[in-house]
């Protein structure tokens, strides 16, 4: 059990015995990791008075990044729209309206068979719905070692799920297809993996290029075909912020139908995708040639989504559904991914330039939100409180080596001084340690 969990657990013990004695094994087991993402983000919102690059949101103009469309109109919904309940699979205008836009984003999700998407409560609740339906005790969920921590504690902490991580990057810098398709045919005395592709990745922002999805896809074919069951579930969190030559699709479309053994699962939304991450608007959607058999996960997810929050926020999926109906959506959508694109490519240029020596390499980065710096001869998290004490910036220290940079919420004009600023603090760690 984890530390901070036992710690927890031990205070429950001292205080109040009987509500010690009241928690699952899912409740003895849970924590809130102190060293994680959301830690370091609020340590950072108290210290970082300069640069907050921590958060997986986008800004602008000093607030959050937001459509006009959406903010100009909160107040100009029938109460029927924002009071009542909406029903526990989602607004049924909401769910069509996704099921087009994913056609649309998608093309070659035309020719597919797949449900009508399930409202979700933001993507984790979606990934939450995956494991509690898919994860046993022991199962294996195969993801890259560059990943979301919230994985672990959703399908391991939560479901008592092994996860078994491979290299996201192979030598050449492209995405380990090999790695992937030698941890999933591991599983075959458990004949049975759950495999999770985020893709922009978060931590990395890389998403693989055509012929790297289609080894993707290969992958998980050969595991069915020696027998393996697969859930191939795409986390499509950051989908559409695709700066460069990638895959423009998600790979729901090539996963659905692509073998008996193969279910697929998209589990997207509109927060990061429509920039409104405080409605907690997500989906989960599943492909299948059997109308029956989309007929039967629904009713399943139904039954989770009801036993857990009983249905999701009315008012912000009226919101999104209004911002999907709106003739000014897609020019506005576009505005706010140009910044975003420009932001990608004034990081990559400053990393590209020379300026900062071999204090760091970073890893390949085409997409989403963020990037990764690995950096050279001190730890990252060194730099990120030296960054935060000093400098009032903050940052994010992944393992030993690696300092995760949101750029989506740093204004373009100021990357320079941000990037200038992270290699002065590498270098004046490097230096403490020279001089110890």
């Amino acid at each position: 059990m984890n530390p901070l969990a036992q710690q927890l657990n031990e205070t429950l013990q001292r205080e109040n015995p009987n509500i010690y004695a009241m928690l699952s094994t899912l409740g003895k087991a849970i924590y809130f990791p102190k060293e994680g993402i959301l830690s370091q983000s609020a340590e950072a919102k108290a210290k970082a008075k300069k640069f907050n690059a921590t958060i997986g949101i986008a800004t602008e103009g000093g607030g959050p990044m937001h459509l006009k469309l959406i903010q100009d109109t909160l107040s100009a919904y029938n109460p029927k729209d924002i009071y009542e309940y909406a029903p526990p699979a989602g607004k049924p205008e909401l769910r069509s309206a996704w099921r087009s836009k994913m056609i649309k984003d998608n093309p070659s999700l035309e020719a597919k068979s797949f449900g009508n998407p399930i409202v979700t409560n933001a993507l984790t609740h979606g990934l939450s719905i995956v494991a509690d339906l898919f994860a046993d005790a022991g199962d294996a969920v195969v993801i890259p070692n560059k990943n979301w921590e919230n994985y672990e504690l959703t399908f391991g902490v939560r479901r008592g799920a092994e996860i078994v991580e491979y290299p996201l990057y192979n030598e050449q810098m492209k995405f380990n297809s090999a790695g992937l398709r030698e941890s999933l045919l591991a599983q075959k005395d458990k004949g049975k993996a759950i495999v999770l592709l985020n893709f922009p990745n978060n931590p990395t922002g890389y998403t693989p290029g055509p012929q790297e999805g289609d080894e993707i896809v290969a992958a998980i074919r050969d595991a069915a075909e020696a027998g393996i069951n697969v859930v191939a579930v795409t986390d499509d969190a950051y989908f559409g912020l695709f700066f460069e030559d990638s895959l423009q699709e998600s790979l729901f479309p090539k996963l659905a139908g692509l073998h008996e053994r193969v279910l697929a699962v998209k589990v997207d939304g509109a927060t990061k995708e429509e920039y409104v991450w405080g409605f907690r608007v997500g989906f989960i959607t599943y492909a299948s040639s059997s109308g029956a058999t989309l007929a039967a996960l629904e009713q399943k997810t139904l039954g989770i989504i009801r036993a857990t929050i009983s249905s999701g926020p009315h008012p912000s999926q009226t919101f999104v559904l209004h911002a999907l109906q709106s003739p000014e959506f897609e020019a506005q959508k576009a505005e706010k991914f140009e910044i975003m694109r420009r932001r990608a490519n004034c990081v990559k240029s400053l990393l590209n330039s020379g300026r900062f020596g071999d204090v760091w390499d970073y890893y390949p980065f085409n997409s989403g939100y963020f990037m990764c710096l690995k950096l050279s001869g001190v730890t990252a998290e060194a730099v990120r409180t030296h960054l935060l004490d000093e400098y009032g910036i903050g940052t994010i220290a992944l393992g030993e080596t690696d300092l995760r940079v949101a750029f989506s919420c740093i204004e373009e004009e100021n990357l320079e001084e941000l990037f200038d600023t992270i290699y002065k603090a590498v270098t004046e760690v490097a230096g403490a340690l020279r001089n110890q």
